[in-house]
């Protein structure tokens, strides 16, 4: 994942690393398809578009379309539009027709605010399409620990939106990755208000999650939520290492892992 890190994080890698306390190995793409293949894991490679306010290089939506060609069963990616940029709604019809079955944003990389009305034309079309919403919520760990984190605000990403916009457009799938901590207890409350509100447990190993969160993700959440590792800071063994030792039902263990995300992504 050399370009991702290298497009993504830059310069603000080592604060990022050592927000995760990880030092991160750079890996090709191919490198990172076989680790996931060994493992029967179908990774979703995400990245967002944030160029109108950062100037960064991203990956685009044609690279990452064509990883599940290139990597059948072992990856697949989520699209990504600038929420400021003109053409973003026919951004998100190009998606779609690249067969991508979601879209990922970072609203504070991106300095967005889901909420505003402004953006709204953006989660119609995208509940038109049938393409997941999948939002970094709650702190963020590029240019954690530096003086003000280059600029960036985790406010945008407070949780708080997707009461609105999940009420707003009841057919659109959101995921609040991360589950919105520190506001976590809100997020909870929020997805266990509306049933097309998931929550998605990356960033965390999984020995650190909050006790409120392991309750609910085995019994009234079950359903609603995702196995995410923010891989390549946590590392696949572990977080699985970990999960397990959890002692969820198999059941509740068999959806988190991977039968929410079959449900929502059309799998078999």
């Amino acid at each position: 994942m050399d370009e991702w890190l290298d497009n993504a994080i830059g310069p603000l890698l080592p604060a990022t690393e050592a927000y995760f306390r990880a030092k991160v190995s750079r890996k090709s793409i191919e490198q990172v398809a076989e680790e996931y293949s060994s493992r029967d894991i179908l990774g979703v490679v995400l990245d967002w578009n944030d160029e109108s306010v950062t100037g960064r290089g991203w990956l685009g939506n044609d690279w990452l379309a064509g990883l599940s060609e290139r990597f059948p069963g072992a990856l697949t990616a989520f699209g990504s539009v600038d929420p400021y940029d003109d053409g973003a709604l026919r951004e998100i019809e190009r998606c779609h027709d690249l067969g991508l079955k979601g879209l990922k944003f970072h609203p504070t990389m991106q300095q967005f605010d889901p909420g505003d009305r402004e953006f709204y034309l953006l989660w119609a079309k995208a509940q038109q399409l049938g393409l997941i919403c999948l939002f970094h919520t709650g702190t963020c760990g590029i240019g954690a620990g530096t003086p003000g984190a280059s600029g960036t605000k985790i406010r945008y990403s407070h949780p708080g939106f997707l009461d609105g916009v999940g009420a707003d457009f009841p057919g659109l799938t959101l995921i609040a990755a991360h589950f919105g901590w520190p506001w976590f207890m809100e997020c909870l409350a929020i997805a266990l208000h509306k049933s097309n509100v998931y929550i998605e447990l990356s960033g965390w190993a999984p020995k650190y999650l909050p006790p409120e969160v392991g309750r609910e993700i085995g019994k009234r959440l079950n359903a609603q939520t995702l196995f995410g590792s923010d891989y390549p800071f946590i590392s696949l063994d572990r977080w699985f290492r970990e999960f397990d030792d959890l002692g969820l039902d198999p059941k509740a263990r068999e959806a988190i892992l991977s039968g929410n995300a079959a449900r929502l992504l059309g799998l078999p």
